[in-house]
C-alpha cells in the first residue's frame, strides 16, 4: 500500500474515533444514554389464614386486589373468599385492619368467608349505631357497633360482618359510603333485612368485639411502609410522624361522626 494512502487512512480513523468519543460525551451530558437502574428491593411478606393455616409468602403486588390474589394463590382459594386482612393479629381487630399501608415487618392474616346469616332489624331511631368500612375490593363490613344502639341490641350482628345485601338488594361491589347512605335512607319505624357473612374463626370463643376508637392502627408498625395504590406500582415510604398520625385520626373521627364511615385513606388525603 502506498505510504500516502496509509497516512490518509490513519487520519480518517483518528477523526472517526474523535467523533465517536465526542458523541458519547454529548449523550452523557444530554442524558440520552440510559443509566443503569438501581436494583429494586425484593419485599416478601408472610401470611396465614386467620382461622388457622400454614404460613405462606407473598410478594410483587401493588394493590389490595393483587395482594388478595397472591394470598388466594398461596392457599389455593378464590380471591372472592377473602373478606379483609389484619396485620400482626388473627383476631377480628378493627384497629389492625390492612388499609393501603403495610409495615415492612408486618405479618398478614387473611379473614375468609364463614357463616352466612340473615337478620331483621326494626329501625326505631334515625341512627343504627354502626360504622361501615370496606376492604377496597368490593366488600363492605361493620367496623364498629355503638353501645346501646339499635344494632347493639341485635346480638347476631358482630363487628367484622360483611354486609352482603339490604332488603334483598345485593350490595357487593359498593363502597362503604354508599352502603352507609343506603342504611341512613331507610325509613324510620320500619323493619328491614340484612344478609351478612361473618369471617371464619378458629375454635376459641371470644367476646363480641366493639372495636377501638381510632383507625390509625392501619399504619404499619415498621419504620417504613409499603403503600398500595389502585394504579401504578406500590411505593415504600416513611411512617407518618406522630403529629400527622393524630391529625389523620381526627379527620377519620369526623368522617365517622358525620357520615358513618371510617376511611384512613380519605383521612390521609
Amino acid at each position: 500500500m502506498p505510504l500516502g494512502l496509509l497516512r490518509r487512512k490513519k487520519k480518517l480513523n483518528t477523526k472517526e474515533t474523535s467523533r465517536l468519543v465526542e458523541g458519547k460525551q454529548k449523550d452523557a451530558a444530554g442524558g440520552s444514554v440510559p443509566e443503569p437502574r438501581a436494583p429494586t428491593r425484593r419485599l416478601v411478606f408472610h401470611t396465614q389464614l386467620a382461622h388457622g393455616s400454614a404460613t405462606g409468602r407473598v410478594e410483587d403486588f401493588s394493590s389490595v386486589q393483587e395482594l388478595y390474589a397472591k394470598i388466594a394463590g398461596v392457599f389455593e382459594i378464590s380471591p372472592s373468599e377473602i373478606l379483609y386482612c389484619t396485620l400482626n393479629t388473627p383476631k377480628v381487630d378493627m384497629e389492625k385492619l390492612l388499609g393501603t399501608q403495610i409495615g415492612l415487618e408486618d405479618f398478614i392474616f387473611a379473614h375468609v368467608k364463614g357463616i352466612k346469616k340473615e337478620v331483621n332489624v326494626f329501625k326505631s331511631e334515625d341512627s343504627l349505631g354502626i360504622t361501615i368500612t370496606d376492604n377496597g375490593a368490593g366488600y363492605a363490613f361493620i367496623k364498629r357497633i355503638k353501645d346501646g344502639s339499635i344494632i347493639d341490641s341485635v346480638k347476631t350482628v358482630c363487628v367484622g360482618d360483611h354486609i352482603e345485601s339490604i332488603n334483598g338488594e345485593n350490595i357487593v361491589g359498593w363502597r362503604h359510603f354508599d352502603v352507609a347512605k343506603k342504611l341512613k335512607e331507610l325509613k324510620k319505624e320500619e323493619l328491614f333485612t340484612m344478609k351478612l357473612i361473618e369471617p371464619k374463626k378458629a375454635f376459641e370463643i371470644e367476646p363480641r368485639s366493639k372495636a377501638g376508637k381510632s383507625s390509625t392502627g392501619n399504619i404499619g408498625t415498621g419504620r417504613e411502609t409499603l403503600r398500595l395504590r389502585p394504579k401504578g406500582p406500590a411505593i415504600v415510604e416513611e411512617v407518618p410522624s406522630e403529629t400527622k398520625a393524630k391529625a389523620i385520626g381526627k379527620v377519620d373521627d369526623l368522617l365517622e361522626l358525620y357520615i358513618g364511615i371510617r376511611d384512613i385513606d380519605l383521612a390521609f388525603l
